[in-house]
């Protein structure tokens, strides 16, 4: 049976409030710090956030933690309040956003030589966005959190203001999100005046049962844009490889490893809760499902066409974001607990791989491929780590990416559609394989040496170090292993699958929130108790990673293989020459997308008005 912990009310608001006042602290102070005590107080905030969402998270496995603010409770099912509504995913995001934010923070010890306290307030402030979005039932709210951790986001992503790439990178970054968050407030607009409440279990309530009409589904697809921006859902995604390839490394860690999955995150707490009741489901699942395929062959095809590591890592994301969407979009319990499994597995890997990246920058000055090809022959440390990433990508088990692939396939074969184990299978191969020719090309010095004018249109890895490491640190090092063993502990512990699909039931009963809200009710949600892995998950596991291998051995040997490939290898370069001249990094080429993907969006999800 659910209980409620009356006592534990009062974290989810102290969590932002930590968060926002140690910013605020440290950009007072500051520049009249010294750099250790700057670095240190960052790190213990961020620390604190973390104990604090590990104890939500414990909490919730037992029930719901409710906040109204400012105690302005239900009177009759009804408020005028703000609620704050933890369930075991949004804790258990927010407690990688916590985990995610003190590493990289541990990490900037000796990442940047020079930096005032505006890098930590930034960072902390992204944190208190991060946070407030997963833990707030309120969808104007979930904006104002959104917007929070976007503002943040776009600073951090330009602060090399002397370097125009750098800056164009960001404008790219808030241009884009902007034009999205415009779209979302309009759709909150319309949702307020179709409903007269802007707290999600009221919309809930307001909404279950009525006609659908063009109104509502305008509002859905509104909402949803800015989210499914942050997302990087193509073609949504133009502007998330510009900010990676300008952003420090540890910045990076949080866009890939918690940002972009945060975007999905609110998107669906908005349909299952808000409009789960009132939308066709095999609609939604369409579109979705398109929209998730789209984006996986996307990124995965861009991802393999790059020489700059930074670049490669971000459209690597893209593919990913892709696949969890696959997941999300099967409307069940295993596939939502599939995508939060392989969110979790996903956010180790990439991180400690953007890590990795920044290593290479600063202690060898590039983050080329080509340029770096032998360059790191003997680093046995750093070449484990990385090919230990590469195959985490890749879906090996026991890596919490490989449990969560395998729990997505099975949704997938579940729900009637066979190919989408398939499409895993290869998007998880590109990816890995990708990944593993990098480390194969730098670490090792296999292949060709390539040549610098090679690679035609694509860009070269021009940044600038940050600093300039004669060894690595410790505190540099330190969290590259924890995220690697993070990640491996997901699919090693045997209650992951169990505690996965217990949240997963919570989240997708809409019906259960609402009471727990309006009413101080706590629903009882069953899950069924499976293993963590089955035959078929292992096989298709071990199966992508042959397959990564394969990849990483063409793109060594690229050259040889065109010549005897013919035609397959002319149109698979005309393809990709294609996909390349749409990445223009033209701001209007981006809008112009961008407005594309909520018409189609439209048109996928208000398909039943037209019949």
């Amino acid at each position: 049976m659910l209980t409620f912990d009356r006592g534990l009310a009062w974290i989810p608001p102290v969590v932002v409030a930590i968060a926002i006042t140690g910013a605020a602290v440290l950009l007072a102070t500051g520049n009249f710090l010294p750099r250790w005590l700057r670095d240190a107080a960052a790190t213990a905030v961020a620390a604190a956030v973390t104990a604090l969402a590990a104890v939500l998270l414990a909490q919730s496995a037992h029930g719901p933690v409710v906040t109204w603010v400012a105690r302005w409770v239900p009177v009759r099912g009804f408020s005028v309040g703000i609620v704050m509504q933890v369930d075991p995913v949004g804790a258990g995001l927010a407690l990688i956003a916590a985990s995610l934010t003190t590493l990289a923070l541990l990490y900037s010890w000796r990442y940047l030589e020079s930096m005032g306290g505006h890098y930590h307030a930034l960072l902390l402030l992204f944190l208190a966005g991060m946070e407030g979005l997963a833990l707030t039932g309120d969808v104007f709210d979930m904006f104002v959190f959104f917007e929070l951790m976007g503002v943040a986001a776009y600073a951090l992503t330009g602060m090399k203001v002397e370097d125009p790439t750098s800056v164009q990178g960001a404008f790219n970054f808030g241009i884009i999100n902007s034009l999205g968050a415009y779209l979302s407030l309009t759709g909150v607009g319309l949702l307020y005046a179709q409903t007269g409440n802007l707290g999600l279990p009221q919309i809930s309530e307001a909404l279950a049962g009525r006609p659908l009409n063009a109104l509502v589904v305008a509002a859905f697809v509104l909402v949803l844009t800015g989210f499914l921006v942050k997302a990087a859902v193509a073609p949504f995604h133009f502007w998330l490889a510009d900010a990676h390839a300008v952003a420090p490394a540890p910045v990076c860690v949080l866009f890939s490893g918690i940002m972009v999955p945060l975007g999905l995150y609110a998107a669906w707490r908005v349909y299952w809760v808000g409009f789960s009741r009132v939308l066709p489901g095999g609609d939604v699942q369409r579109a979705f499902l398109v929209m998730g395929l789209l984006t996986a062959a996307v990124g995965a095809v861009m991802c393999v066409g790059q020489r700059h590591i930074k670049r490669l890592l971000a459209y690597s994301t893209i593919a990913h974001v892709g696949l969890f969407l696959c997941a999300l979009a099967m409307l069940s319990q295993t596939g939502t607990a599939g995508a939060v499994v392989y969110v979790a597995g996903h956010s180790g890997a990439k991180a400690a791989l953007f890590l990795m990246a920044g290593l290479m920058l600063n202690r060898f000055g590039s983050v080329d491929e080509h340029e770096l090809y032998g360059r790191i022959r003997g680093s046995w440390l750093m070449a484990v780590l990385w090919g230990l990433g590469a195959v985490a990508l890749a879906g090996l088990p026991p890596f919490g990416t490989g449990l969560g692939k395998a729990m997505a396939e099975e949704a997938g074969l579940h729900g009637g559609y066979p190919y989408l184990p398939v499409v895993f299978v290869l998007v998880s191969a590109l990816t890995g394989g990708a990944v593993l020719r990098v480390g194969a090309r730098v670490f090792l010095g296999w292949g060709p040496s390539p040549s610098a004018g090679s690679s035609g249109p694509e860009s070269t890895g021009e940044e600038k170090p940050e600093a300039h490491l004669r060894r690595i640190p410790v505190t540099m090092l330190l969290p590259i292993v924890i995220l690697l063993l993070g990640s491996l502990l997901c699919g090693l512990l045997p209650s992951v699958r169990a505690g996965a699909e217990h949240a997963a039931a919570y989240f997708t009963d809409p019906v259960s929130y609402t009471r727990a809200a309006l009413d101080r009710a706590a629903t009882p949600v069953t899950a069924p108790r499976k293993p963590n892995w089955t035959g078929l998950g292992l096989g298709l596991g071990f199966a992508s990673v042959a397959a990564a291998v394969m990849v990483a051995a063409m793109g060594l040997y690229s050259r040889a293989l065109a010549e005897r490939a013919g035609v397959v290898a002319a149109l698979g370069s005309r393809v990709l020459a294609a996909l390349r001249r749409l990445h223009s990094g033209h701001i209007g080429d981006y809008a112009s997308w961008l407005m594309t993907g909520v018409a189609a969006l439209a048109a996928l999800v208000g398909i039943p008005l037209a019949r």
